[in-house]
């Protein structure tokens, strides 16, 4: 059940591991076990000095693609209504979770560190008290601070659109 489906969507944003460096090395590990299996399994040669079996080869290249697949589904949408924010991070979210505007405290549009706050980018828990993040790409994201002081920042693409959006509804709480 779509938990937004009757509501009015003012912001909708999907977004998806786009750094070409990640697919570049995706790419590399599956076109070399691609090759081993072309080399060991089809063309009866051994592949490397110490060569695993051919059942070994084979699962290995088939759990290296299934990873490339999972990867390429990931995604993070952010949908935004009077009633509040809603968020999925697939396939760690299989559900949107709802955040309602009466239980956020402070609502904006930041730049931020991804490494330096977060680690990284995906699905983050915070260094030194800045809260978790879901986000997949940039530097820019929707900080929300909660009542019970947890923090949780929603990284976006659309960082003007987005605060346009919190200003049109007076959500913006800086």
């Amino acid at each position: 059940m779509n938990p937004i489906a009757n509501k009015e969507i003012l912001f909708k944003e999907r977004q998806r591991f786009t750094q070409w460096w990640i697919w570049l090395i995706l790419l590399g590990i599956n076109g070399l076990f691609l090759f081993g299996v072309f080399k060991q399994v089809a063309g009866g040669e051994q592949f490397g000095d110490k060569p695993m079996s051919n059942t070994g080869l084979l699962i290995l290249t088939a759990i290296s693609i299934l990873i490339t697949i999972l990867i390429a589904n990931f995604h993070l949408d952010t949908i935004i209504s009077r009633e509040g924010i809603y968020v999925r991070f697939f396939p760690f979210h299989l559900r949107f979770k709802r955040f309602t505007w009466d239980a956020i405290n402070k609502s904006f549009v930041r730049q931020y560190r991804p490494i330096g706050e977060f680690g990284g980018w995906g699905l983050r828990y915070g260094l030194s008290g800045s809260g978790k993040a879901y986000n997949v790409s940039g530097n820019k994201g929707l900080q929300l601070e909660f009542r019970d002081n947890k923090k949780l920042l929603i990284g976006t693409q659309k960082p003007d659109e987005l605060t346009e959006v919190l200003k049109a509804i007076n959500q913006l709480k800086q």
